[in-house]
């Protein structure tokens, strides 16, 4: 059922858009020849004439498009037709094309409005997380490192913790014998091997049953991660070396040791690299009671767990009147915009891998598991997230897109005349299959994740 009502959502979207086209459309009495829902790929489901617009519903129903008389070569218009959208003043072909971001924004800010006033709350995108529970069979030194039940997580490695899976997020970047080392750490302790054992160079095989000396134990630097990736608007990217497999088989072998015996295939860099991956600490402030309480470093383990489980509670903004829900809705859409164009820059920048990328699968599966587990104002929130979402990936200035429709506008009225008819459809074909192989690539990452169970 959540993932049927999160279909109808996301339909009510695109009938949205299509419908700023049309309204706008009307409202400077343009002639409007076709009301499509979905798009014209494969079989027309349904149509019907109703006044002068054909509404038609295709059987490929991730799209929609209003259609003007220019649109059908075969159709016998007069060039000078008033009737042809092309024949309209600019101002007016950029407010309809526009009208679909403007309705789809409104779409938005309406949801979150409706769910202000229903919910009588709004998320504040901020967590607190507490201590339930300390398991001690899960990480055995948890117990000595001064935690307590009840306690909450204020700062981690001196960053302030206001999301859900910052503690986690932290402990699987610590975690011990990960098979990475910094690059600083291994020249530093090769630095220190090359003093106390000079016989040997960088890379020469030290010979069998050599006792080679190990400079004292010490930990991998603390991981810092910044409010970005805190807040999940990019991801942590460490430009750590990583171990090969002789230096991976060494760590255990000198982690905290004085010293080793050489088995005749190591070399000082080898042991560098495998004194170098061992553990990173957690330091963790937390308050307990009225007081902040520095606790002593937590070691995860090669899972990455610390021995804890967490109690997270979501803070919440209550609305208190009509100017309460305007205002805190205003908040929630201008953190999501942010949210959103930041994603875009990520992925324009190469920041966010292609195979990151979903679309209408992963959105369907995702906000009906949202609304399984935290109720339809959850889902009613995301649903105004992608509506915005919808609004600006529109504007980008792709031909096939509203945006590369404003595009070729501003190009007109910098000319003072439109481009050739032929090169505008050459573009807009060109960016239209673009599209299509773009939709076709995520739908095949969503099947991927979906199979693999990564949503």
């Amino acid at each position: 059922m959540s993932v049927i009502i999160m279909i109808l959502l996301l339909s009510v979207l695109i009938l949205v858009h299509e419908a700023g086209h049309f309204l706008a459309a009307k409202a400077f009495k343009m002639k409007v020849s076709k009301f499509g829902f979905g798009l014209p790929i494969g079989p027309t489901l349904w149509e019907k004439q109703v006044g002068d617009v054909k509404v038609l519903i295709h059987a490929f129903l991730l799209g929609g498009y209003v259609a003007f008389p220019d649109d059908d070569k075969d159709l016998d218009l007069p060039k000078d037709s008033p009737d042809r959208f092309l024949n309209r003043p600019i101002y007016q072909r950029a407010v309809v094309v526009s009208a679909g971001v403007i309705a789809n924004i409104i779409c938005a800010f309406v949801f979150v409005l409706l769910t202000a006033f229903l919910w009588g709350n709004m998320p504040s995108g901020k967590y607190e997380v507490y201590i339930n529970k300390l398991l001690p069979e899960k990480n055995q030194q948890i117990e000595m490192s001064g935690l307590q039940q009840d306690d909450k997580v204020i700062k981690i490695n001196g960053s302030e913790i206001t999301t859900s899976y910052a503690l986690s997020l932290f402990a699987q970047q610590s975690k011990k014998f990960d098979g990475k080392a910094d690059e600083s750490f291994v020249e530093e302790n090769y630095t220190k091997l090359k003093k106390l054992n000079p016989a040997y160079k960088e890379n020469e095989v030290i010979p069998e049953d050599v006792l080679v000396q190990l400079p004292p134990f010490q930990t991998e630097k603390k991981i810092v991660l910044n409010k970005n990736v805190l807040r999940g608007y990019e991801r942590y990217v460490d430009k750590q070396i990583s171990l090969n497999t002789i230096q991976k088989d060494l760590r255990e072998k000198v982690f905290e040791k004085k010293y080793i015996i050489s088995d005749g295939t190591l070399t000082l860099k080898d042991i560098a690299y495998a004194i170098s991956d061992n553990v990173r600490p957690l330091n963790i402030t937390v308050l307990r009671g009225d007081k902040e309480v520095e606790i002593k470093p937590i070691y995860p383990t090669e899972e990455g767990l610390i021995g804890v489980q967490l109690n997270v509670k979501e803070v919440l903004i209550p609305v208190t009147g009509v100017k309460s829900a305007i205002v805190t809705s205003g908040k929630y859409l201008y953190d999501q915009t942010y949210m959103l164009l930041y994603g875009l820059y990520q992925i324009f920048t190469g920041k966010i891998p292609l195979k990151d990328l979903h679309g209408i699968i992963a959105i369907t599966k995702v906000g009906g598991d949202i609304i399984d587990n935290s109720g339809i104002f959850s889902g009613l929130l995301l649903i105004a997230i992608i509506s915005l979402d919808l609004a600006i990936v529109n504007f980008l200035p792709i031909p096939a897109l509203d945006g590369g429709h404003i595009m070729f506008l501003i190009i007109e009225k910098i000319k003072g005349r439109p481009l050739e008819e032929e090169v505008i459809d050459k573009i807009g074909t060109a960016g239209f299959l673009f599209l299509i192989l773009l939709m076709v690539f995520v739908i095949f990452n969503d099947l991927f994740a979906l199979i693999t169970k990564q949503i």
